[in-house]
């Protein structure tokens, strides 16, 4: 099983995902999971940063719908991000959404030999014993560059200025939360993506993987 955090945009999803498929693992974007309890909050009326509404939509997802749950658009906006960041602080949230991240990661679905996990707490929190754990980082300004073309790509009207407060105040929020804060773990492999481009970072992960586990692709 492999872990993989970091904050926004510094390429930890992107890789994830990459991963998984040359490694023939499943793969979960437990952000997603917070994403889609920020939504729920949202469309029944309710503030995310309130506890009791949010502890509620995290009990109401299910194993079952939650693929089609994490497949919703409306997921990738920024609103619904910020909404997840809040949700996120919330102990009973958490505790509502680690058993299902822990199946997941015990009995990887599909019949995939292992799973890959990213977020911010997997390897600290979640999956703690896993095989190999991986914090991905990038300059806080190549994070915001990065989601500045993202936004921009899909016909959102920002300015550099506005996203990179945004980024300084989710990296805050996201680091000095009292529960599950974002850092690495002990054992984790610091991999900076600031100069990297995707097939960069793919393979010094692969590498890393490879040394702690033996595994380098679907193939080995």
């Amino acid at each position: 099983m492999v872990a993989i955090d970091g904050p926004a945009a510094s390429g930890k999803g992107t890789l994830a995902r990459r991963l998984a498929d040359r490694l023939g693992f499943a793969h979960l974007d437990t952000g997603s999971l917070y994403r889609a309890v920020g939504l729920a909050v949202i469309r029944g009326g309710g503030d995310p940063g309130d506890a009791a509404a949010a502890t509620a939509a995290a009990r109401a997802l299910h194993p079952e719908t939650t693929p089609r749950v994490l497949a919703d658009p409306a997921l990738r906006g920024d609103e619904i991000a910020a909404a997840a960041s809040k949700v996120a602080v919330v102990p009973a949230v958490r505790e509502a959404l680690l058993a299902f991240q822990r199946d997941f990661a015990s009995n990887p679905p599909g019949g995939a030999r292992g799973a890959v996990l990213d977020g911010r707490d997997i390897g600290t929190i979640v999956c703690p014993g896993a095989d190999a754990k991986l914090f991905v980082t990038a300059s806080v300004e190549a994070r915001a560059e990065r989601r500045l073309k993202e936004l921009r790509d899909r016909g959102i009207t920002v300015i550099y200025a506005a996203v990179l407060e945004d980024m300084r105040e989710r990296d805050a929020r996201d680091s000095q939360r009292a529960v599950a804060p974002l850092k690495p773990a002990a054992d984790a492999f610091l991999l900076d993506t600031s100069s990297l481009n995707a097939d960069q970072a793919l393979d010094a992960a692969i590498s890393f993987i490879s040394s702690k586990t033996g595994l380098s692709d679907h193939c080995a």
